[in-house]
């Protein structure tokens, strides 16, 4: 159990294994490398637990224990800035890893990561995971696809917000949540505070409600509380292509 990581063992419920084989998440590395792994103790090390909607399960500067794969829910992935203010990082969903900028690197999570709704985690211990990558050369080049696309998502979104105005990263932080999780009855399937909105595009709630009250007037989002819906997609993309939209940092 990854205890240093989370608040406390009472929070959070160890559940039986859920079987990798029986994953349906087609895009976790895990999955993905399941022949090369399946003869190993690395699988069958493995802890599988649940977190409720707004538990914590990594704290910010905990020592690095090991990694997070979700199996099912959405995570939010966060760091504190300046006067304690959060910024976040990314929206996580089912198949992705959480808490992997610090595994081999740095002795301390330099993230914090917190469920956006009921979510089951798959752990790997740090320890299972190094041996799994010394013995399985084609799972540690996987790993290293995976950061390198990382390294140049993360630069990418850097140079982007950089020359962004506060409209456009706005409708950036639109588009990014459309592109990884939909739409549900014409809504974002993933609903956010008008803080979250503003923690992700790097600006001031104020800012997003302005932002958001200009573009409903424009007809090009909807909004019921704290769903918000994409009218017109073709004329976001449009507004922000020179800062390459489509990228899904």
């Amino acid at each position: 159990m990854p205890s240093v990581a989370l608040h406390t063992r009472s929070k959070h419920r160890l559940l039986n294994d859920v079987s990798c084989g029986a994953c349906q998440n087609a895009n976790c590395l895990i999955k993905r490398n399941l022949g090369i792994l399946s003869g190993s103790n690395f699988l069958n090390n493995k802890s599988t637990l649940k977190c409720k909607k707004g538990q914590q399960f990594i704290m910010e500067g905990a020592p690095v224990n090991g990694l997070f794969f979700i199996l099912k829910g959405t995570v939010k992935v966060f760091r504190t800035g300046i006067n304690g203010r959060e910024q976040i990082v990314r929206f996580a969903k089912e198949g992705e890893i959480i808490g992997h900028r610090g595994f081999g690197t740095e002795e301390y999570y330099s993230i914090g990561a917190i469920a956006l709704q009921d979510s089951v985690l798959c752990y790997f211990s740090k320890e299972d995971l190094q041996d799994a990558l010394l013995e399985t050369p084609k799972f540690a080049y996987d790993l290293m696809l995976f950061y390198a696309d990382e390294l140049n998502r993360s630069e990418n979104k850097v140079k982007s917000i950089s020359q962004m105005t506060v409209r456009e990263r706005v409708i950036d932080t639109l588009l990014y949540i459309n592109r990884k999780f939909g739409d549900l009855k014409g809504f974002l399937n993933l609903p956010l505070s008008r803080r979250e909105y503003a923690d992700y595009a790097g600006t001031t709630e104020e800012q997003v409600i302005r932002v958001f009250s200009a573009l409903k007037k424009e007809k090009l989002i909807a909004a019921q509380g704290k769903k918000i819906g994409i009218n017109d997609i073709q004329l976001l993309k449009k507004e922000i292509s020179e800062h390459n939209y489509f990228l899904d940092t």
